[in-house]
């Protein structure tokens, strides 16, 4: 029988100082890029499978009209497609943030997200994370807040920190 493993506090990274308003928007403002990139070849291949789905017969779009425009007027595939979209930029963010505690704007400007032991967020957390932050308004409170956290730190039980150089 396999033992479990638990994932163990790093505690070389607890400690360290936490990121402030600043570093954090930058870094924001890099991954926005890279996630706007990820929402358009969501996008893409979205729009394909639902071409493919029309096509085979299994879904039933409007006739004689653009694909794009055929989409909007079928309200619930439109939902689907956009949860689609939400879900592919949400798995972005949730899959860095649990695997390495950083993405890739993250390591330009050397902050990492973990627990305040150091242990990396799971999952589950990182996904919450992603909705709390309320499309990056949860950082606002970070221009008010001593400890620099913002409003998705303190319900995720989570913090930014400055790594070394």
């Amino acid at each position: 029988m396999k033992k479990a493993v638990t994932a163990r506090p790093n505690y070389q990274l607890a400690g360290l100082p936490r990121a402030g308003f600043l570093p954090r928007t930058a870094a924001a403002i890099y991954d926005a890029l890279l996630a706007v990139a990820i929402y358009a070849l969501a996008g893409i291949i979205g729009i394909a499978m639902i071409a493919v789905l029309n096509q085979l017969g299994w879904i039933e779009l409007a006739d004689n009209t653009e694909l794009a425009l055929a989409l909007q007027q079928t309200p619930v595939i439109h939902g689907i497609y956009q949860l689609w979209l939400l879900c592919c930029v949400v798995a972005f963010y949730s899959y860095f943030w649990s695997r390495s505690g950083q993405t890739l704007g993250m390591k330009a400007w050397r902050l990492r997200l973990q627990h305040p032991n150091g242990q990396n967020l799971s999952p589950i957390t990182a996904i919450a994370r992603c909705f709390w932050s309320l499309l990056g308004l949860g950082n606002l409170l970070l221009l008010i807040s001593a400890q620099h956290l913002a409003l998705q730190d303190r319900l995720c039980n989570s913090e930014v920190v400055r790594l070394p150089k």
